[in-house]
């Protein structure tokens, strides 16, 4: 389960967050799209643009924080940490945060722990088993940890950015993951809202 590469110099980046059902309804419609569709947001990006990769900001066994615990996931148990960038044509779009229990990750689960580069939500998209939990949404302000990764990574912005998060069941082992829009992303962009 050991990445061979060195983890970026954020990692853990983190996503402490106060995270609620409904909290969308004075956002603009769009962005409400973006973070209320439950399809896979790697397939939908990848619908704009030329070239999408994965780079993975590094990936760490540890125990589940209370903060991020839930129904599906105790604090204090033992999950696979993964954080990740998605790119589109080179340009940054989205900071994911996945935890998968160690528990999870045991038969054909397995290969979650060994993604690489490769999209997670490729994968679980995939399964014809996959159960998607509600979707919570937050906000982060310019003093989060995503604003430091996203001044990183030179993005300005003046917004709030906004993410996701939903625990995922496949054959009723659950993962969480989260997603945050970076600055510029297609989320806050009026002529994204309807893919073609």
């Amino acid at each position: 389960m050991a990445q061979n590469t060195q983890p970026h110099i954020l990692f853990p980046v983190q996503m402490q967050a106060k995270w609620c059902r409904e909290k969308t309804s004075q956002l603009n419609i769009y962005l409400q799209d973006w973070l209320l569709d439950p399809s896979s947001l790697t397939a939908r990006l990848k619908k704009h643009c030329q070239e999408f990769r994965v780079q993975v900001l590094g990936q760490s066994i540890e125990d589940c924080s209370t903060e991020e615990s839930n129904e599906d996931i105790a604090a204090g148990e033992k999950v696979l940490v993964r954080e990740v960038m998605l790119f589109c044509d080179d340009k940054p779009q989205v900071f994911a945060r996945s935890l998968l229990p160690l528990r999870s990750l045991t038969g054909n689960e397995k290969q979650l722990a060994e993604l690489g580069s490769q999209s997670l939500g490729q994968v679980i998209f995939n399964h014809p088993n996959l159960k998607r939990k509600g979707i919570e949404v937050a906000s982060f302000d310019n003093h989060s940890t995503v604003a430091n990764l996203a001044n990183y990574y030179e993005l300005s912005y003046s917004e709030l950015l906004w993410g996701r998060r939903s625990v995922f069941v496949v054959d009723d082992k659950p993962l969480m993951v989260a997603e945050v829009f970076l600055p510029n992303s297609f989320a806050y962009q009026k002529d994204k809202f309807t893919d073609e």
